[in-house]
């Protein structure tokens, strides 16, 4: 059951699911909260009042449920994905052949028929070709010339569809900031979400443009499969994994069309649970330093494999590391050809399991023939032997991930001019543009990086400012650049035993302390011989531009309990939410004192245990023998484990609290030897009790 809330979180139904419910709303400001009365079909059932919150972002502004939380986080992927849905559209209305076979090409086909028929009628069908070529670099020369306004409907524009979209925001949003639009379908399972979306549909006056559907997410991409019927782009936003969805959205989508998919279960694709990550994705994840990288590089391998299935392959666009989730722009291109590529552009991942260095194998290798053409065959291997070479540790497999570029360098500098025109529209503009520029300026054909703190923290030793360890990269005939992912990260085209050289040679001015040498791996890392010349003197591209030009890279947390929120539920409120989390804190902490507390008493008890046992004894030594068969008895059942349970006397903490248990003997033979020394009840239920017997 697919119940999602495009403000970040999912509706749930109320109790009376099969009631169709009908919102009366009044104006509100922005940031106040306002009264909805939630009237039932049925007159039986009373009304219901929900308190609304609206919230103002870029030129939208909607009603959400009060119980249902606004992540102002999410704003940036809200910003970023207009920008970058812009920027589609533009090239989209402005190439309208782009994602289809162009007439040229067809021309050029029926060129080849024509030379081979010999006939001279074809010469006057490609003069006639030829001109409506002319014709249509004439309109799309005319289309460059309007400027396309956002809010209005164009009939060349583009369709899409937003499969989970709750109160609408997002999809009020493309309506009202994207230009070039044709249709919007914003699309939720939940009755009450859909409510919602056609009152903020009214609010803003998108009547024309944006519709509401009331459906499974999955369902509506299905039954839009026939190529008439495609999006132009398909918007995911769901709590969790995409995957359920992602074979109905690659069926779905236009050929060269845009897919925009978050992911926000990034615990899951960095390795946290490798076992999880493969029964979603397809793929083990590894926790490793580039985790994050990984994890981008797991979802679009996943994507690429629903595609393939359908004899279409993906380009990505951008693909992002951001706070808590991730987030992927790729095109959906159709091709047989291109998809038997698709092998050679997944690789496995053997990272060792002590220095983290890591090697990728291909699984698919190309080998060129005749002209452009190449035979397809299984990749040779592996890269690395039973253990690391660099510390003789053993190595994790992970994969199958997505070996080759994840961005297109040009696009994104379509996308970086844009917002930098369109600065005030996008709070967030500052952020998308260091973002994009990191992201442009990472080696694209060097898959997963290396964290500086992690490398030096493997040996022990100082860590070496990133300037200086830029420098000896660059200095030795190496590329390296940042990673967006990652704050301190090295991506670099230099083999590993580099790296290592540079660490051990850093090493000699900063001792580690001998106790570390204790550590195997550690001593066998630093014990071998360097073989690259290293020099630390500064290179003038050390310091990259990004770096030099101030701008916002790696943004720290904006405000407190800044991640992902749990799912809403009508039965807790906002406030119950915040008191359960303040009650939770520190609840590690609290269960190891509760432990320590519980400690101390056993060990009391059993000091008071062994004195009972000590009087016990003395008690048995002046009993009768028949008294002293009585007692065997009684030690047996405490002896047996089944009846362990029934003689609580033993562990008892309080005298008064160890008769709760009944006396077996009193039960069965109606008296005990024992009397009032006996440590169990004499009294039996009431339906056993004979005269004169006390009864419960």
């Amino acid at each position: 059951m697919i119940k999602t809330f495009g403000l970040c979180r999912p509706f749930y139904t109320s109790q009376y699911q099969k009631d169709l419910l009908r919102f009366m709303c009044t104006t509100v400001k922005p940031g106040s909260t306002e009264k909805m009365e939630c009237k039932t079909v049925k007159e039986e059932k009373s009304e219901v009042v929900i308190e609304c919150n609206t919230v103002k972002e870029g030129k939208a502004e909607v009603l959400y449920p009060k119980n249902v939380f606004y992540n102002p986080v999410q704003e940036f992927n809200r910003d970023l994905s207009v920008a970058v849905i812009s920027q589609f559209a533009r090239d989209r209305l402005t190439n309208p052949t782009d994602g289809k076979k162009s007439k040229q090409s067809k021309v050029k086909e029926e060129t080849d028929c024509m030379e081979i028929d010999g006939k001279d009628e074809n010469k006057e069908t490609i003069a006639i070709v030829k001109d409506e070529n002319l014709e249509t670099t004439d309109k799309v020369q005319d289309e460059n010339e309007v400027e396309l306004e956002p809010g209005k409907k164009y009939d060349n524009g583009i369709k899409i569809l937003e499969g989970l979209s709750a109160s609408g925001l997002r999809s009020v949003r493309f309506g009202l900031e994207i230009p070039g639009v044709n249709s919007i379908i914003a699309n939720d399972f939940d009755e009450n979400a859909v409510s919602f979306i056609n009152k903020n549909i009214e609010k803003n006056n998108l009547q024309e443009l944006l519709s509401s559907s009331c459906d499974d997410a999955a369902m509506v991409m299905y039954r839009n499969r026939n190529p008439r019927d495609h999006f132009d782009v398909i918007d995911l936003d769901p709590y969790g994994s995409p995957s359920k969805f992602l074979d109905a959205t690659v069926q779905a989508v236009k050929d060269g069309g845009l897919l925009c998919i978050t992911c926000t279960d990034a615990a899951v694709l960095c390795g946290n649970a490798g076992e999880t990550c493969y029964s979603k994705y397809g793929a083990m994840s590894l926790r490793t330093t580039s985790c994050h990288e990984m994890g981008l590089r797991i979802i679009l391998q996943c994507i690429e494999s629903h595609a393939n299935r359908y004899s279409r392959y993906i380009v990505p666009l951008i693909s992002l590391s951001i706070d808590f989730y991730f987030r992927v722009f790729v095109r959906v291109h159709t091709g047989q050809g291109k998809v038997k590529r698709s092998a050679s552009k997944m690789a496995m991942v053997y990272s060792c399991n002590e220095c983290k260095s890591f090697s990728l194998q291909r699984i698919g290798a190309l080998i060129p023939t005749k002209g452009s053409n190449f035979k397809y065959s299984p990749a040779t291997g592996p890269p690395v032997t039973d253990k690391c070479e660099h510390c003789g540790s053993k190595h994790h497999i992970g994969g199958p991930i997505w070996a080759d570029p994840i961005c297109d360098i040009d696009f994104i500098d379509r996308v970086i001019n844009r917002v930098n025109d369109n600065k005030d529209s996008l709070k967030t503009s500052e952020r998308i543009v260091g973002m994009l520029t990191l992201q442009k300026e990472e080696l694209q054909e060097v898959p997963l990086y290396f964290k500086l703190d992690s490398l030096f923290g493997f040996v022990h030793s100082e860590t070496m400012p990133l300037i200086q360890f830029r420098s000896a990269l660059l200095n030795a005939g190496y590329r390296v650049s940042l990673s967006h992912a990652m704050k301190n990260s090295i991506k670099t085209d230099a083999p590993h035993n580099v790296l290592w050289d540079i660490i051990r040679t850093w090493v000699k001015d900063h001792p580690v302390k001998p106790v570390r040498y204790e550590d195997t791996a550690i001593k066998t890392l630093l014990e071998k011989e360097c073989t690259t010349k290293v020099s630390f003197e500064e290179h003038p591209e050390a310091n990259p531009k990004s770096r030099k030009d101030g701008l916002l890279r790696y943004q720290a947390n904006p405000e407190p309990h800044w991640g992902p929120k749990p799912k809403a539920t009508r039965a807790m409120s906002n406030e119950l939410q915040e008191e359960r989390k303040r009650n939770l804190q520190g609840k590690k902490s609290k269960q190891k004192d509760q432990m320590k507390e519980e400690e101390g008493n056993d060990t009391k008890e059993s000091d008071s245990n062994n004195e009972e046992v000590k009087k016990r004894k003395l008690c048995e030594s002046e009993l009768t023998d028949q008294d002293q068969e009585n007692s065997a008895c009684q030690n047996e059942e405490t002896s047996n484990p089944k009846l362990k349970k029934q003689a609580s006397w033993i562990t008892a903490k309080k005298p008064e609290e160890r008769r709760k248990d009944l006396c077996r003997h009193f039960i069965k033979r109606g008296m005990c030897n024992y009397g009032d020394k006996c440590q169990f009840l004499h009294c039996v239920p009431s339906h056993q009790t004979p005269e004169g017997y006390p009864r419960y």
